[in-house]
């Protein structure tokens, strides 16, 4: 098995464990506070991060996990991590999907910029017009905008700053020492929600058993990410992301019921093709 191929595998799994992560963590902040959902959640991949790390006989947070990558990437993840579960929250889950589709197109350009991969000037077509995809579905000055649309949005350029930062970060730190370091930014942006919120409240069993549910399907997908992102070419590997589309439409549709409109479909549809040619681009490159 060739490393693209395992990277692209990882990042399947990788995109079907963050659809399940994003319906439990909806079925959460419907019953609890958000902040208080991603504290816990921060809480818990931490520990199972931790004894992974512990179990492989390395420091959950070492040393290097100071350096200025790590801080951007630490940084990339609070931005992420919080406005996309505000979009989640407060839009349609299979809408929130659909716009965070483009973050592969970030990568892949930002793959470009700073690592000097060589991304064609038809693949930069590509990139340009799955952007336009993620307008049709945000429709910015028609009727029907809504803004709450850009919280998804600026969660997708966090996650992609998060990906490229993972790509630069030392190869001296494990996974699961990314992993440590990825959720306890998450588990201090609850905190900081909480407190602003005024402080705690009641937790209820469901509630608890929603949030772990998200936190073990979030750590599977995160560790299947980082390892996706560290393995094989990125420009190959990052467009198997569309699949999560896929399984949010699903799970929208069978747990929420939710019925994407035509522009929502019609902009994934564009997101999903340059995705699919950018593929075929890659591979043949």
């Amino acid at each position: 098995m060739t490393d693209n191929l395992r990277g692209s595998l990882m990042m399947v799994l990788a995109m079907l464990g963050f659809a399940f992560e994003d319906s439990f963590l909806k079925l959460a902040a419907k019953l609890m506070p958000l902040g208080e959902v991603l504290a816990l959640m921060g809480l818990i991949g931490m520990a199972l991060f931790s004894a992974l790390a512990l179990r492989k006989g390395a420091a959950p947070l070492p040393r290097s996990i100071l350096s200025r990558t790590m801080a951007l990437r630490s940084a990339s993840e609070v931005v992420g991590r919080v406005f996309y579960a505000l979009a989640l929250a407060l839009t349609p889950i299979s809408q929130a999907s659909a716009i965070l589709q483009a973050t592969p197109l970030v990568v892949v350009g930002g793959a470009a910029l700073l690592f000097g991969e060589k991304v064609s000037l038809f693949r930069w077509l590509l990139i340009v017009a799955g952007f336009a995809g993620v307008l049709i579905i945000i429709r910015p000055g028609v009727e029907g905008f809504s803004a709450l649309s850009l919280l998804a949005v600026a969660g997708l350029l966090g996650f992609a700053g998060r990906d490229l930062a993972t790509r630069a970060a030392p190869p001296a730190l494990s996974n699961a020492q990314l992993g440590v370091a990825g959720f306890l930014m998450l588990a201090l942006s609850g905190l900081i929600l909480v407190t602003l919120n005024g402080g705690p409240a009641a937790i209820s069993p469901l509630a608890l058993a929603y949030t772990c549910g998200a936190a073990c399907f979030g750590v599977a997908a995160y560790a299947a990410l980082t390892s996706a992102m560290r393995t094989g070419e990125v420009g190959v590997v990052t467009p198997f992301r569309y699949t999560r589309l896929l399984f949010a439409l699903i799970v929208g549709y069978t747990l929420f019921g939710e019925r994407p409109d035509a522009l929502t479909l019609i902009g994934s549809a564009v997101i999903v093709g340059c995705g699919i040619i950018l593929l075929s681009q890659g591979r043949s490159r």
